[in-house]
């Protein structure tokens, strides 16, 4: 009898873009248990950084041109067993629209008093932490 491994998933990367005093986020058209509203991510393809995919999800899947600004941390995130990487991405061009209709129902760009309303089981605390930084000053 030979044992068979699962094969390896890939990371998610995650983009955290603020622009003026708010952050963008985004509703998925099917939720992943609690997750509705989250920051624009997805797989990292083999060869890309998880910095690299940020920026190109977001691009992807809002339209919007940002840039990598610095990675805030991952984790194996406790609602889905993904490995999750944040990245700090700042807004480059660009207006930020659904573009990927399969994946996406809306976007939101929100100010850090509505977090706790989109996101209700809080954040990871390094995002946390950027973003009391970034929105708060």
């Amino acid at each position: 009898m030979t044992h068979q491994t699962a094969e390896k998933r890939p990371g998610i990367s995650a983009a955290i873009v603020v622009h003026g005093n708010r952050v963008l986020m985004v509703r998925r058209r099917i939720s992943e248990g609690q997750l509705s509203w989250q920051f624009p991510a997805g797989e990292i393809e083999p060869g890309e950084s998880p910095e690299e995919a940020a920026v190109r999800e977001t691009l992807e899947e809002t339209g919007l041109g940002v840039t990598a600004l610095k990675p805030l941390g991952e984790r194996v995130h406790p609602k889905t067993g993904r490995l999750m990487s944040y990245t700090a991405c700042e807004f480059v061009t660009g207006t930020a629209e659904v573009l990927d209709t399969e994946e996406l129902a809306e976007l939101a760009w929100i100010t850090h008093a509505e977090i706790p309303a989109y996101v209700p089981y809080g954040l990871f605390e390094p995002v946390q932490t950027y973003l009391d930084a970034v929105l708060l000053t």
